[in-house]
């Protein structure tokens, strides 16, 4: 029987092969035991869980519904936490139909973002003429802005997150940079999609040296994937954001959404419209609601 030195001990090949199985076995008790208990102290645990199960769903149904060859088990953790922030097409009721008031608006959208995303072919040889990465509504709460940004994704067919930053934030170092990553990887596996951020401000506001340095690097890296899909023209994601201060965004943003649209409050003719839409199967004075409607908006 072959003997060997192990530690100053002779040891059998049996003896070692056991010792290996014992330390084999230790280490992932270990390494189970620790992941259980950090489980255990994160308060998120019970959301993420919720998150993924969701996002499995919307996933599946994402598949089925728009014949998109993909599966769960394609996904990481990360991604599937932020498809959970995903809308699935069939679940956008809303088109350019349910819009009153802002003709210009939907026409240049359609023209700027919805034509090239549909008939990428015919746009794919002219920089010129390929969809914007970036797109900014700006304008007073409550005009529209949300509702503008998902009738745009339904007119062309794209998929929709609706991205909540505060998924991004997590008290374990890394975890930030690892979910921020995830945004565009997802994107870019269900694409074309666009990732909306309302009140997106508060999250790419101005940068200063108040800014904390886990939140100085998520803007970095946020930005720099954002750069990536410029240098890929076969990329079909767009970044949509809605604010009421463009001003408090950085610069390096505004830079990043070449197409910008404000929204602003609708005027006696945009109030008409609206109102006629509303109220198209009630009997009305419309001019009469369109005047007492003019201290409300305004």
């Amino acid at each position: 029987m072959d003997h060997f030195s192990f530690g100053g001990a002779d040891l059998t090949r049996g003896q070692i092969f056991q010792v290996i199985i014992r330390l084999s076995v230790a280490s992932m008790v270990t390494y189970y035991s620790v992941k259980w208990m950090m489980n255990q102290l994160d308060p998120t645990s019970k959301n993420k869980k919720k998150a993924k199960g969701l996002a499995e769903e919307q996933l599946k149904r994402l598949s089925e519904n728009d014949g998109l060859k993909i599966n769960a088990h394609d996904f990481n953790d990360y991604e599937l936490m932020i498809a959970s922030h995903l809308v699935v097409p069939a679940d956008i009721t809303v088109g350019w139909s349910d819009i009153a008031g802002l003709n210009l608006i939907v026409q240049e959208l359609r023209e700027s973002v919805v034509l090239p995303v549909q008939h990428k072919d015919l746009f794919k040889s002219s920089k010129l003429w390929q969809a914007p990465k970036g797109v900014l509504l700006h304008g007073p709460p409550g005009c529209g802005k949300t509702l503008i940004a998902k009738a745009t994704a339904k007119e062309a067919g794209m998929r929709f997150i609706n991205l909540d930053v505060a998924i991004l934030t997590d008290k374990w170092y890394g975890e930030s940079q690892k979910l921020t990553s995830a945004v565009f990887s997802l994107a870019a596996k269900i694409e074309p999609c666009i990732i909306f951020i309302d009140e997106i401000d508060s999250f790419l506001r101005a940068r200063n040296l108040n800014d904390h340095e886990a939140t100085a690097m998520m803007k970095t890296q946020f930005m720099m994937l954002w750069d990536g899909l410029s240098t890929n023209t076969n990329s079909t994601v767009i970044v949509m954001g809605a604010t009421n201060r463009p001003q408090d965004l950085d610069k390096a943003i505004v830079r990043r959404m070449p197409a910008q649209f404000h929204i602003g409050l609708p005027s006696e003719t945009q109030r008409t419209e609206i109102l006629k839409l509303i109220l198209e199967s009630e009997e009305v004075q419309i001019f009469e609601k369109c005047v007492e409607t003019h201290q409300f908006l305004e």
